[in-house]
């Protein structure tokens, strides 16, 4: 039993407490609230943090950690370009995985995990391409979720894959981490694979992410089959057969006449989304990752905030992979939200966004993204400016704030400098 204590605690469910502390016991939570209170109701030694605020650790909604090392592997592999548009970038993310082994790919994974933990990260929602990977997470600490990862269009390789995604969910087990499908986008997966998709999801009650209307170039090819989806993506993979007859319809619009949406479905992205598209995800219940950095970097625009938001469809932040970002850190992801389009959030949404936020759209929120009795003791130590008054807390964290220490299930992990 131990009682961490410090200026404030900002439990993100309930307003911060000055003076706060939370009571932990066998990697939970008992109490929360004022250090007098606290103490009272324990009989414990306290660990004092004057000066520091008391968070939760933070939720990564959406993230590919197996591309950690991409940077280096452009350079490695004489690919290092930069790409003109969106489908230039997938094509050489496309063209860098087909030559990477398994122990290149382990060791990427294994950096990602390393990193998104010092940043903060204790909670995660990872998109799995290659299952082989599995095992690396046998013994990870963090929870969330792994989703699985399905892409093809020819019938006997789709089918072979969805065996295999069958056969891999029968004997998961990951320890807090969930399991999830994540069929790729609405132009990378065939509508008869899409739909067996959904139904392996639902025997099997687990979510569903999916990238929708992340670029200009998805919008052209759902409406009427060309651009540089048709001319370069699909003859790189060989899909030249399966290109589809012009739809005349939005990604949003195509996925609901296939019943792929409702409330397990979690779209990451939105950019290029219409009123109607967003009236879609309201009525279906789906909820929305956004990944403003990474869609920043690859310019394909930003995604209407004030629509989702005036909808009330649940948001939540990723920061999509080290392909397509220059950190894995939702600090950075907040603070590029904060100041690069100012006035699209509160600070107070942010740190939600980043933490409960995650967790819910998770399905993790009964276990992480809160400082609440009951919950793991996920949290972190995050030193502001001094002199910080209460009604600035939460701009100061995200603006100027140190994360000094990081706690999993009540444990002390060590971040480098």
């Amino acid at each position: 039993m131990q009682i961490f204590a410090a200026s404030y605690v900002l439990p993100i469910s309930s307003p911060p407490i000055a003076d706060g502390a939370i009571a932990v016991r066998e990697g939970r939570i008992v109490d929360v609230g004022p250090l007098d209170s606290v103490r009272s109701s324990w009989n414990a030694p306290v660990h004092d943090y004057p000066g520091s605020v008391i968070t939760p650790g933070l939720v990564n909604a959406h993230t590919h950690l197996e591309l950690t090392h991409f940077p280096s592997w452009k350079i490695r592999k004489g690919l290092d370009y930069q790409p003109r548009t969106y489908v230039d970038w997938v094509a050489q993310v496309i063209k860098i995985k087909r030559g990477l082994e398994l122990h290149e790919l382990e060791l990427s994974l294994r950096e990602g995990l390393r990193i998104s933990l010092e940043a903060g990260t204790t909670a995660f929602g990872d998109v799995l391409s290659d299952m082989r990977l599995l095992p690396l997470f046998s013994a990870e600490t963090s929870c969330g979720r792994l989703f699985f990862e399905a892409v093809g269009h020819e019938p006997l390789a789709c089918r072979t894959l969805l065996a295999k995604l069958a056969d891999t969910l029968r004997s998961f087990n990951c320890g807090k981490l969930l399991a999830g499908l994540a069929p790729h986008a609405p132009h990378t997966v065939s509508p008869e694979f899409f739909q067996a998709l959904r139904r392996l999801a639902a025997d099997n009650s687990l979510p569903m992410v999916v990238h929708l209307a992340e670029s200009l170039e998805e919008v052209a090819f759902m409406h009427d089959s060309t651009g540089k989806i048709a001319e370069i993506l699909y003859p790189l993979v060989h899909w030249e057969e399966y290109l589809p007859r012009p739809m005349r319809t939005t990604s949003a619009a195509y996925l609901d006449t296939l019943g792929i949406l409702d409330s397990s479905t979690i779209a990451v992205h939105c950019i290029h989304i219409t009123p109607a598209d967003a009236e879609i995800l309201k009525k279906r219940g789906v909820s929305v990752v956004l990944c403003p950095r990474s869609n920043d970097r690859l310019a394909v625009g930003r995604a209407p905030v004030h629509l989702l938001k005036k909808l009330g469809i649940p948001l939540a932040l990723g920061t999509d992979s080290l392909a397509s970002n220059d950190s894995l850190s939702l600090w950075d992801e907040m603070r590029f939200a904060l100041t690069a389009t100012p006035g699209l959030f509160t600070p107070e949404e942010l740190l939600r966004m980043a933490s409960l936020g995650g967790a819910e759209l998770l399905g993790v929120s009964k276990e992480t993204g809160s400082l609440e009795k009951g919950k793991r003791a996920d949290f972190l130590m995050v030193r502001p400016p001094a002199n910080v008054l209460k009604n600035d807390l939460h701009r100061a964290l995200i603006e100027e704030g140190r994360l000094d220490e990081v706690f999993v299930a009540g444990v002390p992990i060590e971040v480098t400098a």
